[in-house]
């Protein structure tokens, strides 16, 4: 077992120093805090380039589906193949620890087996699911910011100004770095750039992947392909219908919190059971 232990570090040493350089530029824009394992994802990158990796199967597309919601679809690709890289290099770095364990141990069992091939398959469960948790923690922020946003909106329209410049006031005067003001800069830069504001604001709706999103891009597009007038109407009955939408979300959120909070008071009431009864417990024990 030891043999072995050392023989898959040597190779997996002997592929990061292959791949360091190789990669290096590639890997420089990620974020540490979000990559813990940048310095290694060389090795990763190296395994699917010799291997040839495609890249589409069924679960890419669903992976990559939900990247270019997280990154855009510009570096959607680019992420991908990191996602990948990051899952092999901790599968590779598990079985590691694995082998390395497994030589402190009298015996391999076969269920000191079947628990390193569990951990390998929880990575690439783990994997998909956090990249799902951050597409709805995505979408339940914008959820939450879109009602002050549509309600500034209204009035500065009401007020008399264009869509565009409305829209321009409010991003310019918000001091907000949330992910749907993220997104309203990015359609305001998109405008200053020369794309039409019908593409923009489709473009904004792509991105954002809500439907009430969406439903008030096509409101938006419509003013602006018809030069319709009753679009304060339209707007304020889709703020009264989105400050609905926040309270639902504001309530979903405090309902997480509630069960995250359920496993730690469970622990804390089996502690505090213990506590009580060892005694009580012991006492019996001893007077037998």
């Amino acid at each position: 077992m030891l043999i072995v232990s050392l023989v898959v570090l040597f190779i997996f040493v002997i592929l990061l120093i292959l791949s360091k350089n190789k990669y290096s530029e590639y890997i420089e824009p990620l974020d540490k805090e979000e990559y813990k394992l940048k310095d290694l994802l060389s090795v990763g990158l190296f395994i699917l380039d010799k291997t040839k990796y495609s890249y589409n199967t069924e679960y890419d597309r669903k992976v990559l589906d939900k990247i270019s919601e997280l990154k855009g679809p510009k570096y959607s690709v680019y992420y991908l193949q990191i996602y990948w890289a990051n899952k092999i290099t901790l599968m590779f770095i598990i079985l590691i620890l694995f082998l390395f364990v497994g030589v402190s141990q009298e015996e391999i069992t076969t269920e000191y087996v079947f628990f390193g091939i569990f951990l390998l398959a929880l990575v690439v469960f783990v994997s998909y699911k956090e990249i799902d948790k951050k597409v709805k923690e995505r979408r339940l922020s914008i959820q939450i910011d879109f009602p002050d946003f549509l309600n500034q909106l209204v009035l500065l329209i009401s007020a008399g100004m264009t869509v565009s410049r409305a829209w321009e006031k409010i991003v310019d005067q918000s001091e907000k770095d949330t992910v749907l003001y993220e997104e309203l800069r990015i359609v305001l830069g998109d405008i200053r750039a020369g794309k039409s504001e019908i593409n923009a604001f489709e473009d904004f709706a792509k991105r954002c992947r809500i439907p009430e999103i969406t439903r008030f891009s096509s409101i938006i597009i419509q003013n602006l392909n018809k030069g319709s007038g009753d679009i304060i109407p339209l707007l304020l009955r889709q703020a009264s219908e989105c400050w609905e939408m926040r309270k639902h979300a504001a309530r979903r959120i405090g309902e997480e919190a509630s069960s995250k909070l359920l496993f730690p008071m469970m622990l804390m009431f089996v502690a505090v059971i213990l506590i009580v009864a060892t005694p009580a417990v012991l006492a019996i024990m001893g007077s037998m």
